[in-house]
């Protein structure tokens, strides 16, 4: 009966293989813009904040945040592809998981939070 527990907590703590492999791709993706790409204008702005393997592990989700989008996604499509030819070097899979890039803009939205609740206390002030 002992080992059947440590079996069922073991399950509830352990993250699943597409967890672990989002973490990772976005541990190596991150490291990738900054020594690959820290001289281009566009790319050396973006922070990656986030990973997601929740299809398929073989299908992940970047999510990143950058200030100015404007011109960003279309050098970033541009240079996926060699991304993700970096990414096959330094991880230890049979197949590199095709990555796809998504803008996270809960920042922004905290901020507008942030500027609601400012006007809602000050108008309870005044």
């Amino acid at each position: 009966m002992r080992a059947r527990r440590n079996n069922v907590f073991k399950k509830q703590t352990s993250f699943s293989r597409g967890e672990r492999i989002a973490s990772s791709v976005q541990k190596h993706v991150a490291e990738i813009l900054r020594d690959k790409y820290a001289e281009d204008p566009v790319l050396s702005r973006v922070s990656v904040v986030g990973a997601d393997a929740s299809g398929a592990p073989q299908f992940i989700k970047i999510f990143y945040y950058v200030s100015g989008t404007g011109e960003f996604q279309k050098r970033l499509s541009f240079v996926t592809p060699m991304i993700r030819k970096e990414l096959a070097k330094r991880i230890d899979q049979k197949y590199v998981p095709d990555i796809r890039f998504a803008y996270d803009d809960t920042l922004e939205k905290s901020e507008r939070i942030d500027k609601l609740l400012a006007a809602i206390s000050g108008e309870d002030d005044g």
